[in-house]
């Protein structure tokens, strides 16, 4: 018994010894090394294992897409896991502090360093796998720090240190087959990054040698079949997707892997289409794959569309997006071939918008098409915007030119419209009930046939019982004595000032929200505009957006041909719009690419809008463009600014002129064109200067700039108010002699001032027709009948028409060349008598005049009719 004592004695004092991390002795090392691995380190690592599983179960396989080498790690599921990180390090530390001489300190540290990397604090993980490559003693701890140094460096597109790490392992020995595993799944990756297929696929195939693990070789043959297939190498596609259906792997990987196997042995190949439709019919009817029903419907609208059929790819879609299921981003990617199919097949972009966040709801932003959608889905935002604004404020326009009778009228139609529809769709949906054996059952009974069916069991009865409710009592609430005439109900046709909710209409539509779904006649009617302001505000949304939809669907939805219909409806509609010479670049460029008449427009900058950046462009195709002429308008702005700064007003215009005309549309153009405007201010009248500012900021798209000219223009308005006030004091102040000696003035001022106009009868006359600005939009056929007329009067005379804005009020149609005013004078005769035009009334034709060429730019730079006609008047008559 005392030696047992005595030996139990020892072990227990041999236990103490060993305890010391610091002596370097065989029973120590032995204990320390137990206990750093089955204690600290075991746990840290169990901990780390947990953490990677997690990454795994929480990444979202994308079929559509190759697969990822690694696992997506998401930070929203790092940050959620933090404590469990901070066990890990816990741990580790544990057994680096505690047993610093035992052989589990390096893989410890390397544990600090994988919960450093997995937070993405990379500065500390790259120090951690560094000094392990220096000071680990043993060389598979240090091989594997660097391998996952170098997926560090790959993961921060940090190449040259990556591949600096490569070139350091390809020369090191003793690479154990775990880590070589690694190591070439890593360097795969390192190519995926840098874009190289070959080397992708040659460091994958070279990892399945060096692994037994079922799980990793099956999802890696599955992305070489993936690989080979995208590269049209069907055989081996073939063979590496057999290859992944080994290994017990999940059931959607090994469905896809029959899938993608059978299409390019056989689907993409065969002849017999209508195999290929059985093929996926089966395997959508196989109950297995009651999950995957959305993806088999999404890959044979994907067959369709290759055979061109649009209509029935489009529908296997739609019944795609109906079907359930476990993987959200399937749905993304279906809601995305919707989008393409409205797109590029059918141009309905505003269903392709809806489509798309549709599509964007089911994306993650790592997702590979996230960015894309988003890029695509901001312009179509913006489409629909300003095609909601046309659609809406076009018809409302229309209606508020009609009758309250016609009004009312056509809301009483669309009602009754709805009413039909909404009793369409409650019918289609009993239809579509299914028939169960208690159904069946329940029609011995009298209950289950559509003839006698229960009154609360068939929608279709509740539908029209609700419409005839509403037609003939109105929207009333659920309450006592609701028939009583006293109720707050108006059948009147006048239009309400206001309509308002209440507290008994929200009930009412709680209860019954069938009627909800049908707007009340004064409700469409007080949607129609009857205010003036009203009515000016909601053309001018029109006007803006006419020009912003022809300008996205040329620029940025490539569709020249809407491009056009949109930027001509603009044109005619508000021939005076502030955007109009953008709007003639944008048809030339537009009617260039589909073959049009590009000459039409080319003219009408020239005629109308001679300073216009567009026209300069237009007059200069083979122009410099991009950074070239960015960086030589911006030498040139510099130079121009610095001459106007000196006072050299001509050299300063003939250098931003020049500029403008070589490189007329760059990010430099506003700015050289407000220096235009300012030396403008300098060199002509105070009014030119002003009228231009206007115009500046009304077209710049530059808001610094815009706001600078705002400035310009106070200051100017300024300016004016103090002379004006200036005036009105000297004026109280003047003696009797001054009055006497401006009376006298003013008696000699009493003769008529001399014409600025000219009396040249034998110069080249232009016939000018003036209208105001709302007819001239009405005016769409004028100038097709004045061709007309001239065909018929005038056939050998070669006669020119034409349009401009002569001011915000007044638009002109011309009619040149006369080559006298005596020529002018016959057709004037002729066209009173024989013209005729259903927007012109014989005011307006009397209106019309003839004007010199000469009489005409001095008219063009006034713009005082009232002015010009008092001189026709007096000389041609």
């Amino acid at each position: 018994m005392n030696k047992f004592i005595f030996f139990i004695l020892f072990l227990f004092s041999l236990g103490l010894l060993s305890c010391s991390s610091e002596k370097n002795t065989f029973t120590n090392r032995l204990f320390h090394n137990t206990t750093a691995k089955y204690n600290a380190y075991y746990y840290a690592d169990a901990k780390i294992r947990e953490l990677e599983t997690g990454i795994a179960n929480n990444h979202r396989e994308d079929f559509s897409q190759v697969l990822p080498v690694f696992y997506t790690i998401d930070s929203a599921f790092i940050d959620s896991n933090e404590e469990l990180l901070e066990e890990v390090r816990s741990f580790s530390s544990k057994a680096v502090d505690w047993h610093r001489i035992s052989k589990w300190v390096g893989p410890s540290y390397f544990l600090i360093g994988m919960a450093d990397y997995y937070e993405a604090k990379f500065d500390d993980a790259s120090n951690t796998f560094k000094y392990l490559n220096v000071n680990g003693k043993k060389k598979d701890i240090r091989h594997k720090s660097l391998i996952q140094l170098m997926r560090l460096f790959t993961d921060l597109d940090n190449f040259d240190d990556a591949a600096y790490v490569i070139d350091f392992l390809s020369k090191e020995s003793g690479i154990s087959a775990e880590n070589k595993f690694q190591l070439y799944k890593t360097l795969a990756y390192y190519y995926h990054k840098r874009g190289e297929l070959n080397g992708k696929i040659g460091a994958l195939d070279k990892s399945l040698i060096y692994t037994k693990d079922k799980k990793e070789k099956s999802r890696i043959n599955f992305i070489l079949g993936q690989l080979y297939q995208r590269e049209g190498i069907d055989a081996l596609a073939y063979d590496y997707y057999l290859k992944s259906g080994k290994g017990n792997p999940p059931y959607e990987r090994a469905f896809f892997a029959q899938l993608y196997a059978q299409q390019v042995a056989e689907l993409n190949q065969t002849k017999d289409i209508d195999k290929v439709r059985n093929y996926f019919d089966g395997l959508y009817k196989d109950s297995k794959n009651k999950d995957l029903k959305d993806v088999i419907l999404f890959e044979k609208a994907n067959f369709e569309l290759k055979q061109g059929e649009v209509e029935a790819a489009e529908k296997l879609l739609i019944r795609a997006a109906k079907e359930e299921s476990q993987n959200p981003i399937q749905k993304g990617y279906i809601y995305e071939k919707l989008a393409m199919i409205n797109f590029d097949k059918k141009n309905d972009f505003r269903a392709a918008k809806f489509y798309l966040d549709s599509a964007l709801a089911n994306f993650r932003p790592t997702d590979p098409l996230f960015d894309d959608i988003t890029d695509r889905k901001e312009i179509l935002d913006k489409y629909v915007f300003h095609y909601d604004i046309v659609t809406k404020n076009d018809s409302l326009l229309l209606l508020a030119d009609l009758s309250l009778e016609a009004q009312t009228l056509i809301a009483e139609n669309f009602i009754k419209q709805e009413e039909e529809r909404l009793l369409s769709e409650a019918a289609a949906l009993e239809d579509k009930k299914a028939t169960g054996i208690f159904d069946n059952l329940l029609a011995f009974g009298g209950r289950g046939g559509s003839g006698e069916s229960f009154y609360f069991d068939n929608s279709l009865a509740i539908q029209q019982g609700s419409i005839d409710f509403n037609r003939n009592w109105g929207n009333r609430p659920l309450q006592d004595n609701w028939r009583r005439t006293s109720q707050n109900f108006q059948t009147s046709s006048t239009r309400p000032v206001e309509v308002t909710a209440t507290p008994s209409d929200s009930v009412n539509t709680e209860e019954n929200p069938i009627l909800s779904q049908i707007p009340s006649k004064e409700e469409l009617l007080s949607k129609i505009p009857s205010n003036p302001d009203q009515i000016k505000e909601m053309k001018l949304e029109l006007e803006r957006s006419y020009f912003e939809l022809g300008k996205i669907l040329f620029f940025d939805l490539k569709n020249p041909p809407i491009s056009i219909e949109n930027l001509e409806s603009l044109i005619t509609k508000y021939p005076n719009t502030i955007k109009k010479p953008e709007a003639y670049y944008i048809l030339y460029l537009a009617n260039k690419e589909t073959g049009g008449n590009t000459d039409i427009f080319a003219q009408r900058l020239n005629r109308e809008f001679p300073d216009s950046p567009f026209t300069m462009s237009v007059n200069n195709p083979d122009q410099a463009s991009g950074n070239v002429a960015f960086l030589e308008s911006s030498r040139s702005y510099k130079q121009a600014y610095e001459l106007y700064y000196n006072g050299q007003y001509a050299d300063a215009k003939a250098l931003v002129r020049s500029t403008l005309e070589a490189h007329p549309l760059t990010a430099n153009t506003d700015r050289l064109l407000l220096l235009d405007i300012m030396i403008t201010g300098k060199t002509e009248e105070i009014s030119r200067f002003q009228e231009r500012l206007e115009n500046y900021i009304q077209t710049t798209e530059d808001e610094g700039l815009a706001e600078m000219a705002r400035k310009m223009l106070g200051t100017f308005k300024v300016d004016e108010e103090q002379a004006e006030a200036e005036v009105s004091e000297e004026t109280e102040t003047q003696t009797e002699e001054e009055t006497i000696a401006e009376e006298g003035v003013a008696e000699e001022a009493e003769a008529e001032p001399e014409s600025p106009y000219k009396n040249n009868p034998n110069q080249t006359h232009i016939f000018v027709i003036v209208l105001d600005a709302d007819k001239s939009g009405e005016s769409k056929n004028l100038l097709a009948d004045l061709e007309k007329f001239h065909n018929e009067n005038f056939q050998g005379s070669r006669l020119r028409t034409g349009n401009m804005n002569l001011s915000r009020e007044n638009t002109i149609f011309i009619v040149s060349p006369f080559i006298s005013a005596q020529k002018g004078i016959e057709y004037r005769e002729k066209f009173l008598e024989g013209f005729d035009n259903a927007s012109m009334t014989d005011e307006d034709k009397a209106n019309c005049f003839l004007i010199s060429i000469e009489n005409f730019q001095e008219l063009n730079k006034r713009k005082n009719l009232d002015e010009y006609r008092s001189f026709y008047n007096n000389t041609y008559y």
